[in-house]
């Protein structure tokens, strides 16, 4: 990926915290017969090794499980959104900017492996449905389902783990524009009414 400088992001703490807000992952994994994407849900470990584990589960009728020969990186994608020249206080001073596009990005890079063991695989759930179902009212539980019925899918279902050894963050949030500029940023993500603009605005304030 490229990174400029001012945008790079290497603190793994604030890119685990992005993988846990958007944890669908674009992954891309390099097989015998070319690079395949598939689009899974991971969790992270942050404590598993010196930049954590995903792990996450993919059908069994995925051949991607039986093709994967080689590296893979998973893409976690945070917030974007278009930025308007007409919000720079530069635009007033020479005229001299251009659009641009800000967004929040991860990649996590590493070998997949594939785990077929049932013991783990029903762990796994356990532990995936307990983090999204945190904080519901009524969470719901894998043992909510009848038994006979989480062994038939559990059959059916095969879990990836990805031990990350390369964790890039690119932060593109206006690093590289005045302070006047980005208070117009501010201001006109804000403007724009959407979640993403809003969150991104957010971001550019942090610094």
């Amino acid at each position: 990926m490229y990174q400029p400088k001012h945008f790079q992001e290497t603190r793994p703490e604030v890119m685990h915290a992005l993988i846990r807000q958007q944890p669908l992952a674009t992954l891309v994994v390099a097989t015998a017969e070319g690079l395949e994407v598939n689009h899974l849900p991971f969790l992270v470990d942050a404590g598993a090794g010196p930049l954590g584990v995903l792990e996450g589960h993919l059908a069994r009728a995925n051949p991607l499980w039986q093709r994967a020969a080689g590296e893979a990186v998973a893409i976690f994608t945070g917030p974007d959104h278009y930025v308007s020249p007409s919000w720079y206080a530069t635009k007033q001073e020479s005229g001299k900017v251009v659009p641009t596009w800000n967004y929040v990005v991860v990649h996590a890079h590493g070998t997949p492996r594939f785990i077929e063991d049932p013991t783990w695989l029903r762990a796994h759930l356990e532990r995936l449905v307990g983090t999204h179902e945190a904080g519901r009212s009524r969470p719901w539980q894998v043992s909510d389902a009848p038994a006979d019925y989480v062994d038939k899918l559990l059959a059916q279902i095969v879990g990836i783990q990805l031990p990350v050894t390369r964790l890039e963050g690119k932060w593109k949030v206006g690093q590289n524009r005045n302070d006047a500029d980005r208070a117009g940023m501010v201001a006109g993500l804000l403007a724009e009414g959407h979640p993403d603009a809003a969150a991104l605005a957010e971001l550019i304030r942090k610094g």
